[in-house]
């Protein structure tokens, strides 16, 4: 029992997982961003900053997923708005799908690519094997939504301090 006088059910392990559960990985260390898909981030931005009170850090293109990005700082993490600069952007085919939104979220982790193998031989099914680079100069990775319970997923690595 607990506080709340409730009961936990045992939980039993996901059966798509086929491998036994590694048990040497490190944890997240934090929420590195939350991705939100907008059309124009011209015109999403004021609500951030003026009505919200958040500081903008930087705007850049990635070039590697085609689209626009802007940093919104709050506390240790950030906000990143997501807006397509070509159709082939992801975030241009979630758009047309499902309007503007929360696209996904982002967890800060120390080697990414011993954090995928991990992932991986849990049978967590993953959008990249191999980390490429995003905003920030970040190494990232995306995670299946099939194998998250609908949540897409994205690991982040970054190089310098954030």
């Amino acid at each position: 029992m607990n506080k709340y006088n409730l009961t936990i059910p045992h939980i039993r392990r996901s059966s798509h997982l086929s491998q036994p559960l590694k048990k040497a990985f490190s944890k997240p260390e934090k929420i590195a961003h939350i991705g939100i898909a907008v059309h124009s981030i011209e015109k999403s931005l004021p609500f951030y900053t003026e009505q919200l009170g958040l500081t903008l850090e930087k705007i850049e293109d990635v070039q590697s997923e085609h689209v626009k990005v802007a940093f919104i700082k709050i506390g240790e993490s950030r906000i990143e708005l997501l807006e397509p600069i070509s159709e082939r952007s992801a975030i241009d085919k979630f758009l047309k799908k499902k309007g503007e939104g929360i696209h996904h979220i982002a967890l800060e982790v120390k080697d990414i690519e011993q954090r995928l193998r991990d992932l991986k031989t849990n049978g967590i099914r993953l959008i990249n094997e191999e980390p490429k680079i995003g905003g920030n100069d970040a190494k990232v990775a995306f995670l299946h939504p099939k194998s998250t319970h609908g949540v897409l997923y994205e690991l982040c690595e970054h190089t310098k301090e954030e």
